[in-house]
């Protein structure tokens, strides 16, 4: 077995990586980059090497810089992680002439899988089902209509050497196939430095199902069931869960035996991921191999109790795999949320600056729930434009797919982060959403459901209660506090009183009687329902955690003038607690308006000018793109919501820009 190892990454991925590591008694050397140089990774690590500047191609993306740093250190073997170098064929090969060891499949296999064309033209001479589609390489958008008008509408431009949603576009005319694959060849080659993509059929109303393998060194290969990753935005996996609650056990036997014939096929020998595009009928298209470790990876190792970045480590060492077919076996359910540093409100887009609060929820075992943060973060530190905008990988594990997504919305609930924005309100809201609690999935699922984009609704029925209750419960300990600093809690008449309070929320009125007992509140409203409300909650906590009416409640407190704002199962609004007098007052004021600006195009996140499209003076229509703007590696289209006419252009290509700073005017 290996002394030391070094991970090739950063994040959370490399912090998980180095769990594993020091479990199995292995030392860790980290690399970071000049933007890395504070991370988590790198103080986890027993040692650290600096290779470069922020940009991933003059640091993290050098293989040079990664064996000159197993040389300094005396590694003997590098994880790649996954992207940046995980499946590029020339990196196990360069480390294999330095004497190092890679640890995941071997370059033959990176080469037949790792390229999406080639993959597929191996997975077809495997009896593997395929996609129907152009193998090729496409070389122009001409070129490109043609294959799509051939295959027919809708198609899917995707890059060879992509992953993760980046160079992926879906078009469903000749114009949006020539934009697409503009727009996909130009993240390609600033994501993989390889701009060659492919074209082929979509699927409609799909489901995206990949099964997890894993084979050793020496001709054995097993399947660990399958993972579902239909709830994804531009392409982007953004919930996962295993099982499936498509499939049964003949589908899942199916998929799994053609998952390793292909890998078979390909003398494959790590983890990788084989996936598959499925019909709403059970049917199913190979798509592609990741040969590497998955992002998801958790929700297979909580349902089977292996840990496959352990297996990768000894498969690499030349372990025969512990376990064949007949010992895996699949218990309870998981499901895996990624915490992205991007703003829901705002189409999603990314976000960068210093984590002023970074509290996740507790870890372990919760009644019959398991709970598991795997993160490469933590408070004070930065998201930089730099890497991918994932924060967290949030799990959950139950015996059942409705307690593992209840489980999943309270650990949501009591995930705080500030400083940034962030997705957790609209997982909140997801994991609240009845078609993704009756299982009827697809990868258009947030296009069909947020068409309009995501707002966080207001609380309505059981939520806007449990709200209620907890602000009335909130109200209570902020007024005990300020009669304990003003000296009258020596009033014993003061331990137990009873008083009707107006709880304000989102507008609406919901009178209530506060009847504090003992420790706990009783909390009545009009209709003769009660609660009782129990809770160490203290003032300044950004998260409310106690019982309300017997059942386990979390939610996001944020202090506002004469009141807080509350977030709680996907719904979130401002909250106040009136006495009647008060409330009457109260509901007089008039309520004050924003202004906007609707005459100005303004930047939506941190980023750099790839190009402006329009001209001062030109007249464009509603819908036409008029910038673009790069963040994270991805490429955002600003299109104009209106007919109007360019009246100034305040940026340039190459421009970084701020949040909010002007690209250009209307008239």
């Amino acid at each position: 077995m290996f002394e030391k190892i070094l991970i090739a990454n950063r994040g959370e991925i490399a912090c998980r990586i180095i769990k594993t590591a020091r479990r199995m008694g292995i030392k860790t050397v980290a690399v970071y980059s000049d933007a890395d140089r504070d991370a988590l990774h790198v103080a986890m690590a027993d040692e650290a090497v600096h290779i470069g500047p922020a940009p991933a191609a003059q640091s993290y993306l050098l293989a040079e810089k990664i064996i000159e740093a197993c040389k300094k250190t005396g590694a003997q073997a590098v994880h790649p992680g996954y992207g940046f170098l995980s499946e590029r064929e020339s990196f196990p090969r360069a480390l294999e002439a330095a004497g190092i060891v890679f640890i995941g499949p071997n370059p033959g296999a990176i080469a037949a899988m790792g390229d999406k064309i080639e993959s597929k033209k191996a997975a077809s001479a495997a009896n593997v089902s395929t996609v129907p589609g152009f193998l090729g390489v496409i070389e122009s958008p001409e070129h490109a209509v043609t294959i799509a008008d051939e295959i027919g509408y809708p198609v899917m431009i995707k890059a060879s050497a992509g992953g993760g949603g980046k160079g992926m576009r879906i078009a469903h005319s000749s114009g949006e196939v020539a934009e697409g694959f503009a727009r996909a060849k130009s993240e390609a080659a600033s994501s993989f430095g390889d701009d060659r993509v492919f074209v082929e059929k979509f699927i409609t109303d799909p489901r995206h199902i990949e099964i997890q393998v894993i084979g050793d060194k020496h001709g054995n290969v097993i399947y660990l069931g399958e993972r579902e990753c239909s709830i994804q935005r531009r392409n982007q996996k953004v919930i996962e869960e295993a099982p499936s609650p498509l499939l049964d056990e003949a589908t899942r036997a199916k998929m799994g035996e053609q998952a390793v014939a292909l890998a078979k096929a390909v003398n494959y020998d790590s983890a990788g991921t084989v996936e598959f595009v499925a019909g709403q009928d059970k049917s199913f298209y190979f798509l592609e191999m990741n040969t590497r470790l998955q992002v998801e990876h958790p929700v297979t190792e909580m349902i089977t109790g292996l840990d496959l970045v352990e297996l990768m480590i000894r498969v690499a060492a030349g372990e025969a795999l512990p376990l064949g077919q007949a010992d895996v076996t699949l218990n309870g359910w998981a499901v895996e949320s990624r915490v992205y540093a991007e703003d829901p409100t705002r189409n999603f887009l990314p976000s960068i600056g210093r984590l002023t609060t970074y509290r996740p929820p507790e870890e372990g075992k919760f009644g019959g729930a398991t709970v598991r943060n795997d993160t490469g973060v933590e408070e004070g530190g930065e998201i930089a434009i730099h890497y991918d905008p994932m924060i967290a990988k949030l799990v959950t594990w139950a015996p059942t797919r409705a307690e593992a997504i209840e489980s999943q919305g309270e650990a949501l609930d009591a995930f705080a982060i500030d400083g940034i924005r962030h997705n957790i309100p609209f997982l909140s809201a997801l994991m609240a959403h009845p078609r993704w609690r009756s299982g009827n999935l697809s990868t258009g699922f947030i296009a069909e459901e947020f068409p309009e984009g995501f707002t966080a609704p207001e609380p309505k029925g059981e939520v806007a209660l449990r709200m209620a209750a907890a602000a009335a419960a909130i109200d209570h300990k902020m007024n005990q506090r300020k009669r304990g600093i003003s000296g009258q809690m020596r009033d014993p008449a003061l331990l137990h009183f009873e008083r009707e309070r107006v709880v304000v929320l989102a507008g609406e009125s919901y009178p209530v009687t506060v009847e504090a007992v003992g420790a706990s509140l009783i909390v009545k409203a009009e209709d003769g329902r009660s609660w009782t409300v129990s809770s160490d909650w203290r003032p300044g906590e950004p998260v409310w955690q106690g019982e309300i009416a017997g059942t386990r409640v979390a939610m996001q407190v944020r202090g506002l003038l004469n009141g807080v704002a509350l977030q709680h199962a996907g719904a979130a609004a401002q909250a106040r607690v009136y006495t009647q007098r008060e409330a009457a007052l109260a509901a007089l004021m008039p309520v004050k308006e924003d202004a906007g600006s609707g005459k100005q195009v303004l930047c939506p996140m941190p980023g750099l000018v790839k190009a402006i499209l329009v001209k001062e003076g030109q007249e464009v229509k509603n819908g036409e793109p008029l910038a673009i703007v790069e963040a994270m590696k991805m490429e955002n289209v600003l299109r104009a919501e209106r007919d109007a006419t360019i009246a100034k252009i305040a940026a340039k290509e190459g421009d970084s820009l701020a949040v909010d700073a002007v690209i250009l005017e209307f008239a």
